[in-house]
């Protein structure tokens, strides 16, 4: 009697384990279930890389513009501010004449395709800036020569992917990380956060190839002019030099204007 009771008894707490391993596992299932449903929706959400870069130079590159600024060089002591009207086509033309301060003034840089001059009054020479100048500072800013030259365009020269979200000054970024498809880029690594809704960077690292951070950069105001959204504040920092940075920020700008040829010409550098 004994032994039938025990039996019983080992039956109803079998069935017990049972149900509540079963309740378990269904439960364990709905919530991998509902962690599955989430990531495939969040990949769903996503775009590519490539679509999110080509979005940035929706907003970013014009098929010309001109351009009133200000460059606020931040020195280990003092602060200064040169101002500078730019013209541009795209990003293989660029004309500079810089206003102000006295001692720039008259200043002029051309660049057309892979190829930049300077000219400066107090010697009344044009000059090739190439090879290892291109390394210098511009006008003792954080930005070198390299990065005027630069071009915007990264899918042809980097290799995109989307490594992840972030929030920065409470806008949702989608972090990507771009590697240098060739050897001879100034910077072989970058990382951008972009704004999910706006599709304009709000960061970016710029990294050599041994991996090592070379300089950071910030973009803030952004504001809509003539339907694109464009930042009119942008904040540098050689992480490898002294000083605050440099800010550089636009006065004025226009896009899709009237600009003529003679700009981008040698000859205009003296006119």
């Amino acid at each position: 009697m004994t032994q039938i009771t025990q039996m019983n008894t080992n039956k109803k707490y079998l069935w017990r384990y049972c149900i509540i391993n079963k309740k378990k596992d269904n439960k364990m299932k709905k919530v991998l279930t509902i962690i599955l449903l989430t990531i495939v929706m969040l990949n769903g959400q996503t775009p590519s890389a490539e679509t999110i870069l080509k979005k940035i130079d929706e907003n970013m590159i014009s098929k010309n513009q001109i351009m009133t600024s200000s460059m606020i060089i931040h020195g280990r002591r003092v602060s200064r501010t040169i101002r500078s009207k730019s013209w541009s086509i795209g990003d293989t033309k660029n004309f500079t004449e810089y206003l102000s301060p006295a001692r720039e003034k008259g200043t002029k840089m051309l660049k057309l395709d892979d190829k930049l001059w300077i000219y400066t009054p107090s010697t009344d020479r044009i000059i090739k800036i190439s090879g290892h100048m291109l390394r210098q500072s511009v006008m003792g800013s954080d930005l070198s020569y390299e990065d005027m030259m630069e071009s915007s365009d990264l899918t042809d020269s980097y290799d995109a992917k989307v490594i992840g979200s972030e929030e920065i000054d409470g806008k949702q970024c989608w972090i990507i990380n771009l590697v240098g498809k060739t050897d001879d880029l100034v910077y072989h690594q970058r990382k951008i956060w972009v704004d999910m809704k706006l599709y304009v960077p709000l960061r970016e690292e710029l990294f050599a190839k041994s991996g090592k951070l070379l300089k950071r950069m910030e973009l803030k105001n952004i504001v809509n002019i003539d339907g694109r959204w464009y930042p009119t504040k942008m904040i540098f920092k050689d992480v490898l030099k002294n000083g605050e940075g440099t800010e550089f920020v636009i006065d004025e700008i226009k896009f899709d204007q009237n600009i003529p040829k003679y700009k981008f010409s040698k000859a205009g550098l003296k006119r």
